[in-house]
Order: C-alpha cells, then sequence, then structure tokens
C-alpha cells in the first residue's frame, strides 16, 4: 500500500504532522491510531429527502449554500472520473456540511504522548484480554489469513486492536458527508477529494451503500480503517460473497484486507517486527539508526544482546531502535518493523503493533524501564529546541519542528560535548539543558 504509507493508510501522512516517534494526544478507548482522529465518533444526520432538512444557524447559512454549490460543481468532475449521475444522486442525498468533522480536523492536538503512556495503552490488560478473545472467537478465519498471505494472526489481531479495538469503535461517520466536507474545506482539498472519488466508485462496485459506508471523520473506514484508495487497491473479497466488505460486523474481509496489504509491501514470514535487546556499555550510539543494519552476529560482536544475554537469531538484516533515548528500551528491528509502518509511519505505532501481538502470542512485558519521569516535546518546544543548538553551535539545518537526521546529528554532537550519552534523543530534559 504505497498509497498508505505516502498518505498513511488512515491517514497517516496526512494527519500526523508530529515527529515519527511521537504520538498525538487522543482518547484510547476509541482508536491508538497515532493522530487526533477519533475511531467512533458519532456522524451527522443524513436525513432522508422526506425528511426535513435541520435549521443551519445564520451564521453557517452562507456556508451551507456554498457546499451545495461546490457539489454541484463537482459532480462534473465526478462523472469524468466515471461516476455515474445515478450513484452521485444515491451517496449525496441529504448530505450536508458536517461542522463536527472541520472543528476536529482544525483542533487536533499539538501536544504528544510519549511511548509508554502509548504502549500502557495499545498493551493494555484490557486490551490483551479482548485480542486473545478475539483471536479464539475468530480462529478458524485468522488461520486461514495466516496460512493465506503469511502474516501472523496475532500481527493482524494487534492492527486490529489499535485500529477500532476489534472492531468496537469502527466510526458512525457518514464518508461521503465527511470526504465532502473536508473537500470543501480546502486544506487538504486534493486529497480529499481523490478520496471522495475513490468512495464513490466503492459505492458504484456495489461493495457497500452509502447508508453503510461509515468510518472515522477523516475517511478511515471499517474494522482496520482503511481510507478509499487503499481500499481500491488492496481490499480484498475474503468470504466470496463478491463484496469487499470491510464494514461488516463479520470481520473477515476487513482482517483479510490487513493481511493482504502487509504481504504486499513484503512481510517476511518467520521473522519478527523485532526484538527487546540490552546495549553493553560504551555502546556507539551513533550506530543506533534506522539507516544502519547488520546481521544479529554482527550486534552479537559489538555487544548487543536479547534480554536473556542470548545473540539474537538470525531473521536478516537489522537496525537498533531506541525510541525513547537509552534510558529508554532498546530494540534490535527487521524487515517486518518498516513493513508495518507502510500501515502508519509512527514508531509509537509500529512498536504499539509489534509489542501488541507478542503479548497475545503469550510474551511477556518489555523489560526495560521508562524514563517516565521526562517527555517528549511538542513542535514549539521542536522549534525552540533547533533554534537554541543551531545558537549554541550544532546546526540542525532549519528549524522545522521536525527531528530528522540533521537535527538527532546537531542533538548527538551537543549531548557528546557536554559529556552525556549520545542517544539523539529530543526530550523534555534535554530542553531544559540547553535553556541554561
Amino acid at each position: 500500500m504505497k498509497q498508505l504509507a505516502q498518505t498513511s493508510l488512515r491517514a497517516g501522512a496526512f494527519l500526523l504532522s508530529l515527529a515519527a516517534t511521537s504520538v498525538a494526544a487522543m482518547p484510547v478507548d476509541n482508536s491508538l491510531r497515532p493522530q487526533a482522529r477519533p475511531g467512533s465518533g458519532v456522524g451527522s444526520a443524513v436525513p432522508s429527502s422526506s425528511q426535513a432538512l435541520p435549521v443551519i444557524p445564520a451564521a453557517s447559512r452562507a456556508t451551507e449554500a456554498g457546499f451545495q454549490r461546490w457539489i454541484r460543481n463537482f459532480q462534473p468532475r465526478a462523472r469524468a472520473a466515471g461516476i455515474s449521475d445515478a450513484t452521485f444522486q444515491r451517496a449525496f442525498r441529504g448530505v450536508t456540511f458536517n461542522d463536527e468533522v472541520i472543528e476536529r480536523d482544525r483542533n487536533q492536538s499539538e501536544f504528544t504522548k510519549p511511548i509508554w503512556d502509548y504502549l500502557d495503552s495499545a498493551a493494555s490488560d484490557k486490551r490483551i484480554k479482548n485480542g486473545k478473545a478475539a483471536l479464539r472467537q475468530h480462529r478458524r478465519v485468522l488461520t486461514q489469513i495466516e496460512r493465506t498471505y503469511g502474516v501472523d494472526k496475532e500481527v493482524v489481531a494487534a492492527v486490529w486492536g489499535l485500529e477500532s479495538a476489534y472492531g468496537e469503535y469502527r466510526g458512525d461517520h457518514n464518508m461521503i458527508e465527511a470526504l465532502a466536507t473536508l473537500a470543501y474545506d480546502g486544506r487538504r482539498g486534493r486529497f480529499f477529494e481523490k478520496q471522495l472519488i475513490a468512495a464513490l466508485k466503492i459505492l458504484q462496485s456495489g461493495d457497500t451503500t452509502a447508508a453503510k459506508m461509515k468510518g472515522s471523520w477523516a475517511g478511515a473506514m471499517g474494522h482496520t480503517q482503511f481510507i478509499p484508495t487503499s481500499y481500491q487497491a488492496f481490499a480484498v473479497d475474503f468470504t466470496g460473497d463478491g463484496r469487499r466488505d470491510i464494514w461488516s460486523d463479520n470481520p473477515a474481509d476487513a482482517l483479510a484486507s490487513t493481511a493482504a496489504y502487509l504481504k504486499k509491501h513484503g512481510w517476511v514470514s518467520g521473522q519478527p517486527w523485532g526484538v527487546e535487546v540490552r546495549l553493553p556499555r560504551g555502546f556507539n550510539y551513533s550506530l543506533a539508526s534506522k539507516k544502519i543494519t547488520k546481521s544479529p552476529a554482527e550486534w552479537a560482536r559489538l555487544g548487543v544482546k536479547d534480554t536473556q544475554g542470548r545473540a539474537v537469531r538470525n531473521y536478516g538484516q537489522a537496525s537498533i531502535l531506541l525510541p525513547a533515548g537509552h534510558k529508554g528500551a532498546a530494540f534490535m528491528i527487521f524487515k517486518n518493523f518498516k513493513v508495518i509502518s507502510r500501515y502508519n509511519f509512527a514508531t509509537s505505532y509500529v512498536v504499539g503493533v509489534g509489542h501488541l501481538s507478542d503479548r497475545l502470542k503469550g510474551a511477556g512485558p518489555i523489560a526495560a524501564d521508562w524514563p517516565r519521569n521526562d517527555r517528549v516535546l511538542n513542535r514549539a518546544e521542536r522549534k525552540e529546541m533547533q533554534a537554541l543548538l543551531t545558537k549554541a553551535g550544532f546546526s540542525t539545518g532549519g528549524v522545522d519542528g521536525m527531528v530528522g537526521p540533521m537535527t538527532q546529528r546537531a542533538i548527538r554532537a551537543y549531548q557528546a560535548a557536554r559529556g552525556d550519552v549520545p542517544d539523539g534523543f529530543a526530550s523534555l530534559s534535554l530542553l531544559k539543558k540547553l535553556r541554561r
């Protein structure tokens, strides 16, 4: 799902304005997608042609009138994309401008959750218990999916658990209304219009109806929250009923579509996403980079062992990941880590899926402690950090609030100059040192 990597299956790239290692604050009882998107919001009512339209406050009448003009002007573009007038009219019957969608889009939290808080929710006792129950309930279909695509059933279940709490929070927004509202709003109009066209094509194909096409306010749909273009490219009809139904109470098509997505992005059967490891005293922290890969044997020669002190099995080339710097857990990550990131590129999400899947297989909690007295930075603080680093003579290549390779190099150089462990982690404690 290249589209999901670039736009993120559920809007990862277009909604996630934070650093890849951060997650936006959000209610974890809905969805654990690392951006402020609800998984179970209540959509605006969609009145039928026989129902009276809701009374529109005077301040929004102009907006509603403009929105209806936009729909009329959009129809020729939809027609040129192959959407029949009959499909269009059925889909837009009763659709009105949805203020709630815009409010949610405009008010995504700027504050971030540290990975340890995210993982506390991603692999909570409740989520593990419910995941094991889901595995038992759907064991036959999940086993068939695993045999068909070679993707561990526990990984598929973990995605399901983080995206919709195993189908409990699939979203209740009318997709045509939500996507049309966002396309009309214009901030990411081109992207959302593309999603709207794709949604109309889904309706025209007969996979579902407008009434059943429900999802989150930002256009993510079904048990595992596909955006329309990703659905078109990767959804499968696993039940063989002629429809790729990811919205049904039966999760088979949605779960198989997730496995198909991961498989098509290079899932390696029998390979873990990652393994928790311990780093030796004096470890060269410049080697902790996704761009640097070595075999487990090579890492073992450098003193990197699993939590039992053994060399990690040879699952293939691997990198060392320190999602919370040297004070937190360390992981040896493999290709399947990158494959999961094509679903959502936030590091917290990928580790969350991986760790939850491990727990569903019976593994224990992460062994290392986390720096719970510290926290990650919001964007304003990251920009301040970059400005202070540059002022101190450690250039970050610009002040944009994104912790990329140049900023990490600057942090490491600053830490080394101070005699600190040069792990490149952008934390509040680092910012406080720079402020002195």
